[in-house]
């Protein structure tokens, strides 16, 4: 071969190198870039992802934005009346919360509470604001001014479950009143499975997320019933803002870890817990205060393993909704999430998997056999 076209078909070969290793580089680039894009955001959704996105521009005078909206005092309290009685809509661990109209018509939920201007507080909702997930709250954008710090989430127009489980159900001598909504138990199931989704999204990100305060009270549904866990993070954000330490506590001690009660030191396992005593309400269609009215050395796992062969363990209301197998898988969940020591619990992730497989079974038994088995006879057949 001539020297030159040695030289031509040389040159060639090693242009191709070049150009492949500059492929390859590419190829990796966007590879761990959407890995660490995909850590905050999975299952992305929510039920108006239009208005997120109006919202994140921040107006027509503010350009292209990323991350959280800062809101000014003004604007919301234009949305909520000043703050006025009839836009409050309860009270949480952040403060009271208030149902706002934006002036675009974007209905939001607005929680206040008393602060100094911080730039901590500013860092850690930038963070927990880039944290999307179809079964987690959306933090919209915030506000520090006139001695208040404020949040601003994505609205639920059907609240939190509570509204639909229990906060309805009046004991009079021993009977109660229906609620006006009937979660029969495979929507039961679509909400406890939303919210585990919820909770083993920040459980696996990096660092991960410990929710501290999950209970029913802070699982919201929208239109659909869609289920979203509500103050993601919201515990770690109190602990950097508050310098004297941390003044608020749970308004609900029954879903907080034992094990973890003592040390004060919580992990996904202490919202493992948590998320055991949301399903025991979800069971019984009461509340875990109720539940509660027990002997001072007895554990919810201990009431509720103490009845597995009871005729009055689950709710009346999910007669002929479910099948003895599922509600047997359910409850067996139940108590393996409560266990004790800690390192016996699942983690969420298998909690998802869990309840996927206890759901997928049970739509399609009820499909086959009908809607089936009457509570006057699961204690029988429950665990034999």
């Amino acid at each position: 071969m001539p020297k030159s076209s040695a030289a031509i078909v040389g040159g060639g070969a090693a242009g191709a190198l070049a150009f492949l290793a500059v492929v390859i580089a590419f190829v990796w680039f966007c590879r761990n870039h959407c890995k660490s894009f995909s850590n905050k955001n999975s299952e992305t959704g929510s039920s108006n992802p239009s208005a997120i996105v109006e919202l994140n521009r921040g107006g027509p005078d503010s350009g292209a934005r990323h991350g959280p909206r800062l809101f000014t005092l003004e604007e919301l309290n234009q949305a909520t009346k000043h703050f006025d009685e009839s836009s409050l809509l309860g009270y949480g661990s952040f403060g009271l919360v208030y149902k706002g109209l934006l002036r675009d018509g974007t209905v939001v939920a607005i929680k206040r509470r008393s602060g100094a201007p911080r730039r901590d507080f500013v860092s850690e909702v930038t963070y927990l604001s880039e944290i999307h997930h179809r079964h987690l709250v959306t933090i919209l954008g915030y506000c520090q001014e006139s001695g208040f710090q404020v949040l601003v989430y994505e609205y639920l127009p059907s609240g939190s479950i509570c509204n639909h489980l229990y906060d309805a159900i009046q004991f009079v001598a021993d009977t109660r009143s229906e609620p006006s909504t009937k979660l029969e138990f495979k929507q039961r199931l679509s909400i406890a499975l939303g919210a585990a989704k919820g909770l083993s999204h920040l459980h696996g990100l990096k660092p991960p997320i410990v929710h501290k305060n999950f209970k029913t009270a802070n699982v919201l549904v929208d239109e659909n019933f869609t289920a979203k866990v509500a103050d993601a993070g919201i515990s770690k954000l109190l602990e950097k803002i508050e310098e004297a330490g941390p003044s608020h506590t749970p308004s609900v001690k029954f879903f907080e870890d034992p094990g973890a009660g003592s040390s004060g030191v919580t992990s996904e396992m202490s919202d493992v817990y948590s998320f055991g005593v949301f399903a025991l309400e979800l069971l019984t269609g009461q509340e875990a205060l109720h539940i509660g009215s027990l002997g001072s050395n007895e554990s919810l796992f201990q009431w509720l393993e103490s009845r597995l062969s009871s005729n009055n363990l689950v709710d009346r209301r999910l007669t002929g909704s479910f099948t003895a197998e599922g509600m047997r898988d359910l409850i067996r969940l139940t108590l393996q999430c409560m266990s004790f020591p800690a390192k016996r619990r699942p983690r969420m992730e298998m909690v998802v998997m869990e309840l996927e497989r206890i759901q997928e079974k049970e739509m399609s038994m009820t499909i086959v056999m009908g809607e089936g088995t009457d509570t006057i006879t699961l204690g029988s057949v429950l665990f034999t």
